[in-house]
């Protein structure tokens, strides 16, 4: 009898407990004075949505510090040095949060986006490479027609937080705004734990996990940087609040839709890495990445990342497509080759309806630099054979080469080096940093050259239908 009646204290008691700990926060959210109905309203826990008037009341646990909403379609925020402000900071002095959306000047079912990855600021010195990349941007934006927003795949510094304000303020330059995720170089580390990692980021950026809507297309934002509370080291893992958060998420999404994530860490970046666990990669690919792809599975889906500072393009199923983004400081602002050869640059993606095409824009080239040759003649790794380096290229696409004008004919896919990044960091003798290497990459392409030959033109297809080619005379 006294054991039953301890118990029933203790839950009267924990039902006291949480129930003091929740409180109800409440708002409207509204666009030139009117409500917006079925606007998306959570805490990064606990969701609703705004009735007819726009007004919406959201129970939330006191350890949530963030409300926010996802950005409807045909709608924007105000922002603020290129930082959309979708979000509040939930405070003891008040329960009510409105939010203020703007419409958009022209339909959006047909826009763009922009993706930059590892930023990467180290030092004062490097903020004109990145004025410059940004300007770069700016120019691809003003070629189009169509509504574009940009997205950053992290590591937006190296490790001094306050550069965070000029960072935002040289991107703003761009005039579109950015939403982003935290790369592991943006966490507050030397901390106890990872649930204090994001506090800084937060103040800037806003929460870590959101999404929001342009035209028929949802976007996602998730932080897949888990830091272990030890020194500076982290692994790629995506713990169960943002699952369970992205779980609610998309239950507010039509399956077969297409869905757009961001992050910063590799879901993938070949296909052995899916097939086969390595715990030595444990900080460069999500350990967890299968549950994600399994939560994708009913939509349409690319994944962007960034964090190797090179490039990877999966196709992991038949609706799930990755694109690791390479740096746009290149290899650390140390040179303007990523070390596997890519030009330091960023991603283009256009959005028709549902339908998403892209490519890879090197800064200071035009948009139709897709690769580079080489001759075996002058390198002795390709000894007897032409050899080109389709940075943004994947399985499907279709290489050719011809020589002398003759018969074009299939060039083979392999992993190299790029004899230009392994000449560019053979030494980081006067480098900022001594971890700069060449690597090796998967999007190498190669074909026996015919004796005798005096000019080498490949012709590289994409999955739609353009067509870069170039010529290299062979000395």
């Amino acid at each position: 009898m006294k054991r039953m009646l301890l118990l029933s204290l203790l839950l009267l008691w924990g039902a006291t407990v949480w129930a003091a700990e929740v409180r109800t926060l409440k708002g409207r959210i509204s666009c030139e004075g009117r409500g917006v109905a079925e606007v998306i309203v959570t805490d990064g826990e606990t969701f609703t949505r705004t009735d007819k008037k726009g007004c919406y009341e959201l129970a939330s646990a006191e350890g949530n510090h963030l409300i926010y909403i996802t950005i409807p379609s045909g709608y924007e925020v105000e922002a603020k040095a290129s930082v959309p402000q979708f979000w509040q900071k939930i405070t003891d002095q008040k329960s009510t949060y409105d939010f203020e959306l703007i419409k958009k000047r022209q339909d959006d079912t047909r826009h763009g986006f922009i993706v930059t990855a590892d930023p990467q600021i180290w030092h004062q010195k490097e903020f004109p490479a990145l004025k410059s990349a940004m300007e770069d941007i700016r120019e691809t934006v003003e070629g189009y027609s169509i509504p574009f927003h940009g997205i950053c795949c992290g590591d937006v510094i190296s490790y001094d937080h306050t550069f965070y304000a000029a960072y935002n303020e040289i991107t703003a330059s761009t005039g579109i705004d950015f939403f982003s995720t935290p790369g592991n170089h943006d966490m507050t580390l030397y901390s106890r734990s990872h649930e204090t990692s994001v506090r800084l980021w937060e103040e800037t950026f806003g929460p870590v996990c959101y999404s929001f809507n342009v035209g028929k297309v949802h976007y996602v934002i998730l932080n897949d940087n888990f830091y272990i509370g030890r020194d500076y080291f982290y692994i790629g893992y995506l713990d169960e609040r943002q699952l369970a958060w992205l779980e609610r998420d998309l239950s507010y999404v039509e399956e077969g839709s297409t869905v757009i994530v961001a992050m910063h860490i590799p879901s993938t970046c070949e296909e052995k890495d899916r097939k086969q666990f390595d715990y030595r990669n444990i900080a460069g690919v999500m350990t967890n990445a299968h549950h994600l792809h399994h939560m994708l599975a009913p939509y349409n889906a690319h994944i962007l990342s960034g964090h190797t500072h090179t490039t990877y393009n999966q196709q992991i199923t038949d609706r799930l497509y990755e694109h690791v983004i390479p740096a746009l400081s290149g290899a650390w602002w140390q040179g303007p080759l990523c070390t596997d050869g890519t030009p330091r640059g960023y991603g283009v993606f256009e959005v028709d309806g549902d339908r998403v095409s892209w490519y890879y824009k090197s800064t200071d080239y035009p948009a139709d630099h897709q690769m580079v040759l080489y001759a075996g003649e002058q390198y002795p790794q390709f000894k007897g054979e032409i050899v080109a380096n389709i940075w943004a290229s994947d399985p499907s696409w279709q290489v050719e080469a011809s020589f002398d004008g003759g018969k074009a004919q299939k060039m083979e896919r392999f992993e190299s080096y790029d004899p230009a990044a392994q000449e560019m960091y053979r030494s980081t003798e006067g480098f900022d940093h001594s971890y700069v290497y060449p690597s090796a990459a998967d999007h190498f392409y190669r074909i026996a050259m015919p004796e005798g030959a005096k000019q080498a033109t490949v012709t590289a297809e994409d999955r739609f239908g353009n067509r870069y080619t170039q010529t290299l005379k062979i000395e």
